[in-house]
């Protein structure tokens, strides 16, 4: 059975002249009759490819890529939470210094990626260093405020991970970490907008990839920032998904800061997401 769906997936592939996303993704994956691997997986390390070399003009000072020196929990990640279609699509904007960029993880707040999820991994060093960023990995004491409550809220919805990941996926748009000098973060829409087009070009087409391969029913944007793009990729797949928002988890945001779990659960049942 599973001979017969791989050659029916790839003659019509052939057949089909122009190929879909999940067709390039499978045939660049190695997929065979032998048995698939995760597309997710090739997607991003195509990702992570495309975003190499590029250089930031002040205030830029140091630039992290996760997908790089922390790939071993991100790959653990993907095989864990990133297989089989998905009924609902979270996206962020970009790792925090003290989430992702520790655990390779989306949003990874130490706790919830190694307690909840269960997934530890050896991180290395980014390439470059900021003296007051440091990567500590899963050592890392500090806790991301963001991560804390986006995965707190689903820990409690799904005390078990795996029913959580059965319909879900949370990935963020772009991998990358940008700091001043100072180690301020800098998030991308306080970047020079010509230095962010081929970030946006490669994070656009990677995303347009996830909806083609998960085909989501729901694509809920984690801030405004995340929901304009999930728009533009879902408008470039041709993604019928219904499109939203949740309030971002931020402390820098004083309507997260009075309650962001009850607020998002009210928005994520508003749209049909989550069962009034």
């Amino acid at each position: 059975m599973a001979a017969r769906f791989l050659a029916g997936f790839f003659f019509g592939c052939i057949l089909g002249g122009r190929k879909s996303a999940a067709c390039r993704v499978a045939c660049a994956s190695g997929i065979g009759l032998s048995g698939p691997v995760n597309p997710l997986i090739e997607s991003a390390r195509r990702l992570a490819t495309a975003l190499h070399g590029l250089e930031f003009s002040t205030p830029v000072s140091h630039v992290y890529r996760p997908l790089d020196y922390a790939w071993k929990p991100h790959e653990i990640y993907l095989n864990r939470a990133g297989t089989g279609p998905k009924r609902v699509l979270f996206l962020g904007m970009n790792p925090g210094p003290f989430g992702m960029a520790q655990t390779g993880v989306p949003f990874g707040e130490v706790t919830a990626v190694r307690d909840w999820m269960g997934i530890a991994a050896a991180v290395n060093k980014p390439a470059r260093e900021h003296p007051k960023r440091p990567i500590q990995g899963f050592a890392c004491k500090r806790s991301e405020v963001s991560g804390r409550r986006l995965w707190g809220l689903f820990a409690t919805r799904f005390p078990l991970a795996d029913d959580f990941f059965a319909a879900h996926f949370v990935q963020n748009f772009c991998p990358l970490v940008w700091m001043s000098e100072t180690g301020a973060n800098l998030t991308p829409d306080k970047l020079p907008a010509a230095e962010m087009v081929p970030v946006e070009d490669a994070c656009l087409a990677h995303l347009a990839e996830v909806i083609e391969l998960l085909q989501p029913s729901y694509l809920i944007g984690v801030g405004g920032f995340a929901e304009e793009r999930l728009r533009h990729a879902a408008q470039a797949c041709a993604s019928k998904a219904v499109l939203g928002r949740v309030l971002h988890p931020s402390p820098a945001s004083p309507a997260a800061n009075r309650g962001w779990a009850d607020a998002a659960t009210r928005q994520l049942k508003a749209l049909g997401v989550w069962d009034a």
